[in-house]
């Protein structure tokens, strides 16, 4: 980024794919019959989100690493159901279905040739590449994801929302802190919190026993923030019932570590990389070689088009 003011348009690339290979048909395949139906859909998603909100800048944040270490060292469980292989050196393998994974170079290769810029970063996964960011934006800001994790970014004082897609990405939900208020009685600040309290069990973080959604919002309305409950916990005159008050005492341990596997980071060492939309293909003949190789027929030419336009 050099400082640009106009929109830039982040990417989280894994949720989009996956999105796409669920949502495009398997029988969408190469001349050789492999299967290219995540690469095609997102093709047609990036063509959509281009169309509809027109970004100056766009980058395909990718995760380098899904699980980071550091943050299993601090919560084990830490997306430990979806883990494939371990590694003792470099990420554990994710459970991926089988036709998906062989997808993932193919995604990779299009758009380096088309001249999007992509960005991962090792030891952080893609919302840490997303968050770092967000908060060096000069101007406004939009975070197209199918996480909620990422709804703790809204802010609507600098313009940054996330784009939800709810079908394909034609069907978006526009997330501002109007939005979060009116769902879960937090802004996006607090959605962090309220995510920590609740758990996730998609990415194996217990939460705080007997502390539900409902249960967070509230106590984060009359507390204001995690730091205030907890400080709560030690106030004989705070409103808490006296199970919530034990629940708390009990989660301590996991509420001290929790924030910073939650938060996302915001101080990746980001790469030098030109962000701005590309009209034109950074590698017109590759390109070429990787449509016709992969089958990539309309997908492609409709958004070579669109970022010509």
């Amino acid at each position: 980024m050099r400082g640009v003011t106009g929109r830039l348009m982040l990417l989280d690339t894994a949720s989009l794919y996956f999105r796409a290979y669920f949502g495009v048909p398997d029988s969408v395949k190469a001349p050789d019959g492999t299967p290219v139906n995540a690469v095609r859909g997102l093709l047609d998603f990036i063509d959509r989100l281009v169309k509809d909100h027109r970004p100056v800048e766009l980058v395909a944040c990718m995760d380098a690493d899904w699980r980071p270490g550091w943050r299993v060292e601090l919560i084990p469980s830490y997306k430990a159901h979806r883990v494939a292989e371990e590694h003792e050196t470099g990420p554990d393998q994710e459970v991926v279905p089988d036709t998906l994974s062989p997808q993932v170079p193919i995604i990779e290769a299009v758009l380096d040739a088309l001249g999007i810029a992509r960005v991962g970063v090792a030891g952080y996964e893609a919302d840490d590449v997303i968050g770092t960011y967000t908060a060096r934006a000069k101007g406004p800001v939009d975070i197209v994801t199918g996480d909620r994790d990422l709804y703790q970014l809204v802010d609507d004082a600098r313009g940054v929302r996330v784009l939800y897609p709810l079908k394909g990405v034609g069907t978006l939900q526009l997330t501002d802190e109007t939005w979060l208020r009116e769902k879960y009685g937090v802004d996006g600040r607090g959605y962090a919190d309220l995510a920590l309290l609740r758990g996730d069990p998609s990415d194996g973080l217990p939460g705080v026993a007997g502390i539900g959604e409902k249960t967070a919002a509230k106590l984060l309305a009359e507390f204001g923030d995690l730091a205030g409950i907890m400080a709560a916990v030690d106030d004989p005159r705070a409103k808490l019932t006296p199970t919530q008050r034990k629940r708390l005492t009990e989660a301590r341990p996991y509420v001290a570590v929790a924030p910073k596997v939650v938060r996302v980071a915001d101080d990746v060492p980001l790469p030098e990389v030109d962000t701005t939309l590309p009209r034109a293909p950074r590698d017109p003949e590759l390109l070429e070689a990787l449509a016709t190789r992969w089958g990539l027929g309309g997908s492609l030419q409709r958004l070579r088009h669109t970022l010509g336009s």
